[in-house]
């Protein structure tokens, strides 16, 4: 029989046949996400404009349920019951993958650009939260955002695995990619209608081998 994993990319591929050369790349980023979570790491994405959106996206899907309802584990379970035991906590909360979206710290994103420069805005706060063994999700529909080559660049120096989402060629990024997602558009719309699809597919590969 088929496991979910194997019918999402069938889908996947199905639907949009444009995607079928990435899906080694594909599986090799949920290996990614699946292994920086068992280690218990933390995902990091980042982008700018729809790309901060996407990265955003990204998160919301790996922090919370996505195709399936994430049951609180034995441990986890037992600890909320002790301090609700009318089971409130227990039965709505759920398990989820240690992630942020860098985007969305508007206070931080603004000190950084002001004080230092706005190509660093990623690149400090990778240096600030990052160690090795986590992983760094950059998305630029070109490949050549300053401030997400930055940001790859500090997650290399800091032995962090890192997976870029882009357009045909992927770029300045393609150099500092361990896992490269470059969709076959150039066109910023057209590359963004694949990063979407292809995300999803991510992010429910990933739950499916996590929860």
């Amino acid at each position: 029989m088929k496991n979910t994993r194997d019918e999402t990319l069938e889908t996947l591929v199905q639907r949009f046949p444009a995607l079928a050369p990435l899906s080694n790349a594909l599986c090799a980023a949920v290996a990614s996400l699946e292994a920086c979570h068992r280690r218990g790491g933390l995902v990091m994405a980042c982008g700018n404009g729809g790309s901060a959106s996407d990265a955003g996206h990204i998160i919301g899907e790996l922090m919370k349920g996505f195709k399936l309802r994430r049951e609180p584990d034995a441990k986890h379970r037992a600890a909320l019951l002790a301090v609700d035991p009318d089971g409130a906590l227990a039965a709505k909360l759920q398990e989820g993958v240690r992630a942020v979206c860098l985007a969305d710290a508007p206070a931080l994103v603004s000190a950084v650009g002001n004080d230092l420069s706005w190509e660093m805005v990623y690149a400090q706060q990778v240096f600030a939260l990052a160690k090795p063994g986590d992983v760094l999700i950059g998305i630029s529909t070109s490949g050549n955002a300053g401030n997400v080559v930055r940001a790859l660049q500090t997650a290399r120096a800091l032995g962090v695995e890192t997976i870029g989402l882009t357009g045909l060629g992927g770029g300045k990024m393609a150099a500092w990619c361990d896992i490269l997602l470059a969709v076959p558009e150039t066109e910023t719309y057209k590359v963004q209608e694949l990063h979407l699809p292809l995300y999803h597919a991510l992010c429910a590969m990933v739950e499916e081998k996590l929860f």
